[in-house]
């Protein structure tokens, strides 16, 4: 019996066994993580709220309008003195008073304070943008190490279950041979032992499988006990250069493309800080309506009904506030000037990091070549093993170790695989292309 190991390409359920389950391919593991995924939707809300104070309504440009109203009343006890001498009083004189406005005020200069506050605004609005795809080309980037992870754990399992099948087989022959006296039962007790272990394994890499699914389904935000098949094949993005890569890092790295806003949104700040050493003008405008009644039989008017428009300008310089505007402007300055700094730091950190990628990439591939090739060579080993055993030509100790090292060269084949496409994915997000291939 020959045995020819393949790697296979579709998930088996491991809830049931050989049980198949709905497939799970990497693009809707994408769409359920970009509709799904809470980090997500905090990120994305949080960018509503910037967006939100970025919009006119809060630039301080718009005009303010109140209402006020009010009525009292007021019951007193009043005596006069008339002309001629002679004196009146009169007892509970009840007075009632009513108005009504509407006040108007609007700034035309404030220092140009608003002006830069309103542009930081904008600014920050686009740097929330940029945090919300960063969020989401780290949310990609755990997706696919636990979705690769699944996939890599699945070829385990199923070269696990072949390797018992061959260990199965092999408890057969030994046991057709001792009942015909070709060997010792100690051939039978190593083949029950060797079948023990890979059961044992097996059930372990369900097990992982099980819970990387689960650790899955967190991220896609679902019924955590959903069990599915996953894409086993891995394609590789073709015509990557370092020099490219590099460039495009200058260019489109997200970490970068935020620091950058971080110092635009600085450099407003403190000018919006010196605004305060300018004047501020002013309009205001109201409308008033006002009446008072007076029972009184000493009173000279007893209704008075008042209604009229008023307007003005005003001028408010602030000389000296107790140096609290000077303070601002230094330290805005100096929160400006660090953010330079910050950025030349984050600058040669993404160089450092796209050559490590750059490194780790190629050397990931080398490894995968290498591991095939092996793998090849170590199937080739195998099966002129198995042809030998059966002849009896070996012992069941020598049969046993090329089993065991074809299932090492398909586990180590399988990582070198796997390693390598993160290793890709893992550049491809430092130069700012992760959201841009195909997976």
């Amino acid at each position: 019996m020959k045995y020819h190991i393949t790697i296979p390409l579709l998930l088996l359920s491991v809830g049931m066994g050989i049980a198949q389950e709905q497939t799970l391919s990497k693009e809707e593991a994408i769409d359920l993580t970009l509709a799904n995924n809470l980090g997500i939707q905090v990120a994305r809300n949080t960018q509503r709220i910037d967006d939100n104070n970025a919009d006119l309504l809060n630039s301080g440009y718009l005009p303010t309008l109140t209402a006020n109203a009010g009525g009292s009343i007021d019951r007193q006890n009043t005596e006069g003195q008339l002309g001629n001498g002679d004196s009146r009083t009169a007892d509970g004189v009840e007075t009632r008073r009513y108005n009504a406005s509407l006040n108007l005020n609007y700034t035309l200069f404030d220092g140009l304070g608003r002006h830069y506050n309103y542009k930081s605004f904008k600014e920050r609005s686009q740097q929330s943008e940029l945090e919300v795809q960063q969020t989401i080309e780290n949310t990609i980037l755990q997706l696919f190490t636990v979705y690769y992870e699944v996939a890599r754990l699945t070829e385990n399992t199923q070269n696990l279950e072949q390797a018992l099948e061959i260990s199965k087989e092999r408890l057969k022959r030994a046991e057709y041979q001792f009942d015909y006296g070709q060997n010792t039962g100690l051939d039978v007790l190593n083949a029950e032992v060797d079948i023990n272990t890979d059961s044992i394994n097996l059930i372990n890499s369900r097990q992982q499988l099980r819970n990387t699914m689960r650790d899955l389904n967190l991220i896609l935000n679902r019924e955590l006990s959903t069990t599915f098949m996953a894409d086993t094949t891995v394609n590789f993005v073709s015509g990557l250069e370092m020099e490219s890569i590099h460039n495009e890092a200058k260019e489109n790295n997200i970490r970068l493309r935020i620091a950058e806003k971080e110092i635009s949104i600085n450099k407003l700040n403190y000018k919006a800080a010196k605004g305060g050493y300018l004047p501020t003008i002013g309009l205001t405008g109201s409308y008033g309506w006002n009446e008072s009644n007076n029972n009184s039989p000493l009173a000279f008017v007893i209704q008075n009904t008042a209604t009229g428009v008023s307007g003005g300008i005003n001028l408010t310089w602030n000389l000296f506030d107790g140096g609290r505007t000077i303070t601002s402007v230094k330290n805005t300055k100096i929160g400006y000037e660090n953010q330079e700094l910050l950025e030349k730091q984050i600058a040669l950190e993404v160089e450092r990091d796209i050559r490590n990628a750059w490194d780790s990439y190629t050397n990931a591939l080398y490894v995968l070549e290498v591991q095939e090739k092996n793998l090849q060579t170590t199937l080739d080993n195998f099966n002129r093993t198995d042809e030998r055993y059966k002849l009896g030509q070996i012992t069941s100790i020598e049969f046993r170790q090329a089993q065991l090292n074809l299932l090492n060269a398909e586990l180590a084949q399988s990582q070198a695989k796997y390693s390598a496409k993160l290793a890709e994915l893992q550049m491809l997000q430092v130069s700012g292309q992760l959201l841009n291939v195909d997976f």
